[in-house]
């Protein structure tokens, strides 16, 4: 498979690595700097590619995608930080009869996490001995806060949960590539549901997972729904 990407940070890096590993082909490295407006992103520069892969920042993301669904691509993509233009990108990759799945997070174990929080934060419903509190911990060159991660398992907690609204205290310092524990916690006890990364190529990996599975199907899709399914 031939596999652009857009992005040149510490994330496209573990992409392009992984990916090569699994014998695809990489057409080009777009990089921030010389793709102001996504004026780079063109069908000479992403050399024929069947799949963008795409972790740039937050402002630069949107612009991305809407030139890449206008080129017809499929693109998965991890940036963060545009949840109020879902919408609007939907309509646009609908419309076009393209294909695009974004989440917050590539990794299996944190889709597992957030489906056991909604589970595990329902039967904490109304123990009003127990406090509540989400932290979110991440490498200082981070810049999202809290993190897309933690939006969203703050999200599937409050699906369990509807009465509380899980804070969340964001941690940025140091090299670690991302820690996040929901507590419950009471005088006498506690309980925590945590996840470490240990190294982000575990993110990478779950990329390039993605962009094996995206091309040939039509419509917008989370990590989520290409590991459990659209009902799932």
């Amino acid at each position: 498979m031939r596999i652009a990407i857009v992005g040149g940070g510490r994330m496209g890096q573990a992409v392009v690595e992984l990916a090569t590993a699994r014998h695809h082909d990489i057409t080009t490295v777009v990089r921030g700097a010389e793709n102001v407006d996504a004026q780079a992103l063109t069908t000479d520069r992403l050399g024929g590619a069947d799949v963008v892969v795409e972790f740039s920042r937050p402002e630069a993301v949107v612009a991305n995608l809407e030139r890449l669904v206008d080129l017809g691509l499929p693109v998965v993509t991890g940036t963060t930080g545009w949840a109020a233009e879902l919408s609007r990108i939907t309509q646009l990759v609908d419309a076009n009869g393209g294909a695009l799945l974004h989440a917050p997070n590539f990794s299996t174990g944190v889709a597992l996490l957030l489906r056991a929080a909604t589970d595990l934060a329902a039967r904490f419903a109304g123990r009003d001995a127990f406090a509540e509190l989400v932290v979110d911990e991440h490498h200082g060159a981070k810049r999202d806060a809290p993190s897309g991660t933690a939006l969203a398992l703050q999200a599937a907690l409050q699906a369990g949960d509807p009465e509380r609204p899980f804070p969340i205290a964001s941690i940025r310092g140091g090299h670690h590539p991302g820690r996040h524990r929901v507590t419950w916690d009471s005088p006498f006890e506690s309980i925590h549901l945590e996840h470490a990364a240990r190294d982000r190529r575990v993110f990478a990996e779950g990329a390039v997972l993605a962009a094996e599975w995206l091309p040939g199907r039509t419509g917008v899709f989370t990590f989520d729904q290409m590991l459990f399914g659209r009902e799932a």
